[in-house]
């Protein structure tokens, strides 16, 4: 009975994650449509929530490398534990930067949560996924963000040099419509997965299955917990990146949009691992600015983001470690 408690409190804060990350992810799939004035608020909350949910049910690759490449199972009680900590640790990450305005990662959140719970119990981590599955993808994704996003913005402003601005600007809202609906589907595709891998972890835990294959009732959950926190906007962030950090057009909306969709989908699909579509957002932004000029960005914001960027692991790791040791005291 006690086991079962405790992972149903497993299960209820990796949705409670889910729901966080949503909240958090919102701000950067729906700000440069927002904010170029493609799409009204209203109607790009709803497309984002109802293309996040789809998203969520299009692949599960992410969440078996959540599930199997950064901590091994510890059964029983004690790896519940070290699962309900690092998901606690994300969850108030995730909490507290909204608050601040800061788009922080809620995946890196998450893992560093993994790590440091998992050392506080002696479990074991495993450093070569840790490596290949997160420390690559989380430096490859930002750089392939700025650098898609300044080259696709830069083949906009010499192919449409002779237009008028006028005439662009209608053209790219229309188009934004469409690149908007697949920027909200990677964001589905991507971080939906990795509340279902902590799930699927615990099932594994506790026995009550042996394989990394996601239940139909997980991805469910999952994609209704992100689609809610989706649904709630996320206003903080959204004025960071859309009004403080850089100025946005319909056409810059557009190389953000279409350059971060293109590198959650092969993350998702091909590759299998977890990003933060949070910092290749962000990334992709000062990318598209800066191919129009470099005072398109505001650096000071950009470094203050980046700062938040580098302390999001270690911070988690020691929160998930001291939530674990409490844990393990009281219980």
């Amino acid at each position: 009975m006690l086991l079962e408690s405790a992972l149903l409190a497993v299960v209820l804060a990796a949705l409670l994650f889910a729901f966080t990350n949503g909240l958090h992810d919102s701000a950067h799939t729906i700000v440069t449509a927002i904010v170029s004035r493609a799409l009204t608020p209203g109607v790009a909350i709803a497309l984002a929530t109802l293309m996040t949910l789809l998203g969520a049910f299009l692949g599960e690759g992410v969440a078996r490398t959540i599930g199997q490449d950064f901590i091994s199972p510890i059964h029983g009680a004690d790896g519940l534990a070290v699962l309900f900590a690092a998901l606690s640790s994300a969850a108030a990450w995730n909490l507290f930067s909204w608050y601040r305005g800061m788009p922080s990662s809620a995946s890196h959140a998450l893992i560093g949560g993994m790590v440091g719970a998992a050392l506080a119990s002696q479990g074991e981590v495993r450093w070569d996924g840790v490596l290949i599955s997160f420390l690559v993808p989380m430096l490859v994704a930002p750089l392939l963000g700025w650098l898609l996003g300044y080259l696709i913005m830069l083949g906009i402003l010499w192919l449409f040099r002779d237009t008028s601005p006028g005439v662009v600007n209608r053209g790219f809202r229309l188009a934004q419509s469409v690149s908007a609906a697949m920027l909200s589907l990677g964001n589905g595709l991507q971080d939906a997965q990795k509340t279902m891998g902590i799930v699927v972890l615990a099932l594994i835990t506790v026995g009550s299955q042996n394989t990394y294959e996601v239940p139909t009732w997980v991805t469910l959950c999952s994609a209704v917990a992100i689609s809610l926190g989706t649904a709630t906007g996320g206003w903080r962030i959204m004025r960071t990146l859309g009004w403080r950090m850089s100025r946005i057009d319909p056409p810059q909306g557009f190389a953000v949009e279409a350059a971060v969709s293109a590198i959650m989908g092969f993350t998702s699909l091909v590759w299998h691992a977890p990003i933060s579509s949070t910092h290749t957002t962000t990334s992709a932004i000062a990318g598209a600015g800066t191919a129009r000029r470099v005072t398109g960005v505001r650096w000071g914001i950009f470094a203050t983001i980046v700062l938040f960027w580098l302390v999001t692991v270690p911070v988690t790791a020691v929160i998930a470690a001291a939530v674990y040791g409490l844990l393990h005291t009281v219980v």
